[in-house]
């Protein structure tokens, strides 16, 4: 069974990307995915000036540390998510 988490990456000045680099680093990530498809997934990142939080299904924090030693992106911290919760979580 897959977890999620969310991984902090520190990458200086990604906030300036432009899309192609963007395209380059999706496509690094991807990449090393596809030999790893059982074990992560990539979910979808959010950009800040010099970091990436990044959600994905893993089997294990470790599966999470291999594909960012293979890809070559830092995972800085990696974070299990236990429950997402949202406005509709209120409701009755």
């Amino acid at each position: 069974m897959l977890k999620r988490f969310v991984i902090e990456r520190g990458i200086a000045g990604i906030g300036d990307f432009t899309d192609t680099e963007f395209c380059a680093a999706a496509r690094a990530s991807n990449t090393v995915i596809g030999d790893m498809k059982d074990f992560v997934q990539w979910q979808h990142s959010y950009v800040a000036d010099n970091k990436t939080f990044c959600v994905y299904l893993a089997e294990s924090e470790q599966a999470i540390r291999d594909h960012a030693e293979k890809s070559g992106f830092p995972a800085d911290v990696i974070t299990e998510i236990h429950q997402i919760i949202d406005p509709l979580t209120g409701n009755d």
